[in-house]
């Protein structure tokens, strides 16, 4: 099992190794296996790479974002300019429904809200709207459809993990209760454990998800 020390060095590393990061900008604080990112940056798409790059790193059992994402005067856009531009990149992106999709901005914080049919749209919502300049932090609160979950969908799920190079798919149990969701078993990082439950949420009807994998490093 990683020293929290080891951990850090690796997720130092890893920030290092992506392009379009600069890992001076990011302080990492790692203790029992938690790691929390801090600092500034002046682009959100590297806030959140930064936070991916952390969290695909072995030992990492839970994650902290304290990344503030400032922009310079070059790039600053004013609420309207930023709401324009994402109500133009989803009429663009055929994996968003613009219509069933609404659209908050304050002081550069988006709002996005709604309801969907599919998990790929919300998702595809949100990874549009980080893409936009100007935009600072991002809550998702779109929901989905409520639709009766089959019987067959915890094969589904299973088989979707099996497909998955990101899942090591013998470590996990899908399980049915109370019309949830509920995802059981090892994995052995934060980012298989996020892939995991995004796989699940590919399947219909699939809304709440409770996801009990726990993270080992092995």
């Amino acid at each position: 099992m990683k020293t929290d020390l080891e951990i850090k060095n690796d997720v130092l590393q890893e920030l290092a190794w992506q392009p379009n990061v600069d890992e001076t900008q990011i302080g990492v604080v790692v203790e029992n296996g938690v790691v929390m990112l801090t600092g500034v940056v002046d682009n959100y798409l590297v806030k959140v790479a930064a936070e991916m790059a952390a969290k695909r790193v072995k030992g990492v059992k839970a994650f902290a974002g304290d990344i503030h994402v400032k922009y310079g005067t070059n790039f600053q856009k004013t609420d309207i300019e930023i709401g324009k531009a994402i109500v133009k990149a989803f009429e663009w992106n055929t994996a968003v429904p613009e219509d069933k999709i609404s659209i908050e901005v304050h002081d550069g914080w988006v709002t996005i809200s709604g309801e969907v049919e599919w998990a790929y749209q919300r998702d595809a919502a949100a990874r549009v709207v980080e893409s936009i300049k100007g935009v600072k932090w991002i809550n998702n609160t779109i929901t989905m459809k409520s639709v009766k979950i089959t019987e067959d969908v915890t094969e589904k799920i299973a088989k979707a993990f099996k497909r998955s190079a990101d899942i090591e798919a013998d470590g996990i149990t899908v399980d049915i209760i109370d019309g949830l969701v509920k995802l059981r078993g090892i994995v052995h990082s934060i980012s298989e454990k996020k892939a995991a439950e995004k796989a699940a949420y590919l399947s219909p009807g699939v809304d709440v998800i409770i996801n009990e994998l726990e993270v080992i490093d092995n």
